[in-house]
C-alpha cells in the first residue's frame, strides 16, 4: 500500500514509519523539518509541508491511506486551539485528496475510567497534559460526526513509552486496558504495530480503539 504519514518525525510518527516500511508499504512522510527524518528508504519519500496549506492536498493523494501522528508541540502557549485546527485540517485534507481512510492518532485522555467518567476529567490527571488531552478529547466528538471518511481515532494506553516491539497487546474500545498489576501501557513500537494492523485489516471503521499489555 501507498501510506501517507503525517508527523513521520516525532515519537509516534517515526515509529509509524519504521513500521510501514518494515511491512513493504510505500511511505509518503509529511513534515515540518524534513532534516528531523534521519531513515533513508527506497520505499520513502519525505515532503515538507504544513497541514494546515493546501498544498499538502497533493502529498496525500494517490495514497490509500493517511496516518495522523499531528501534535501541535506540547509547549506550544496556544496547544488546545492549535491542535484543533490542525486535526481538522487533516481531516479537511485527507477529503480534498480524495483518500477514503484516515486514522489518527489521538490520547488516553478521553477513555472512560469509570461509567460516564473520562481519564482526563479526573483528579489525578497530570496539570501538563491536561489541555493537549481536552483537545484530543473535543476533536474526537467532532471526528464522530465525519460520515465522509472511513476513519479511526487510536487511544494508547495510559503510559505510552518508547520501547521494544512485541507485537503482543489486546485491543479495547473506550476503556483503558489494564495488565495484572493494574496499569494501562504500550510502547510506541507495539502502537505502530496496531495501526499498521488497522490499515491492512480494518476492525473499527468509524470508532475508536485503544490497546495495551
Amino acid at each position: 500500500m501507498k501510506i501517507a504519514i503525517i508527523g513521520a518525525s516525532g515519537f509516534v510518527g517515526t515509529a509509524l514509519t519504521n513500521e510501514a516500511l518494515q511491512r513493504g508499504h510505500e511511505v509518503v512522510a509529511i513534515v515540518r523539518h524534513p532534516e528531523k527524518i534521519t531513515v533513508q528508504h527506497p520505499a520513502l519519500t519525505v515532503q515538507q509541508g504544513d497541514v494546515l496549506t493546501e498544498e499538502v492536498v497533493s502529498f496525500l493523494a494517490g495514497t490509500d491511506a493517511v496516518l495522523s501522528a499531528y501534535n501541535a508541540g506540547w509547549t506550544d502557549p496556544n496547544l488546545y486551539d492549535n491542535f484543533l485546527a490542525g486535526s481538522r485540517a487533516v481531516e479537511k485534507r485527507t477529503e480534498e485528496a480524495g483518500v477514503k481512510r484516515l486514522l489518527v492518532v489521538g490520547g488516553a485522555g478521553s477513555l472512560e475510567i469509570a461509567p460516564g467518567v473520562q481519564l482526563v476529567d479526573t483528579p489525578q490527571f497530570p496539570a501538563e497534559w491536561k489541555t493537549g488531552a481536552t483537545a484530543a478529547r473535543d476533536y474526537l466528538n467532532m471526528l464522530r460526526q465525519n460520515n465522509t471518511l472511513d476513519w479511526t481515532f487510536v487511544s494508547p494506553a495510559i503510559m505510552l513509552q518508547p520501547g521494544e516491539r512485541t507485537g503482543q497487546f489486546r485491543l479495547g474500545t473506550d476503556q483503558p486496558v489494564f495488565d495484572e498489576k493494574g496499569e494501562s501501557k504500550i510502547s510506541a513500537e507495539d502502537l505502530a504495530v496496531a495501526m499498521l494492523d488497522e490499515v491492512e485489516n480494518p476492525q473499527f471503521i468509524r470508532r475508536r480503539f485503544t490497546l495495551g499489555y
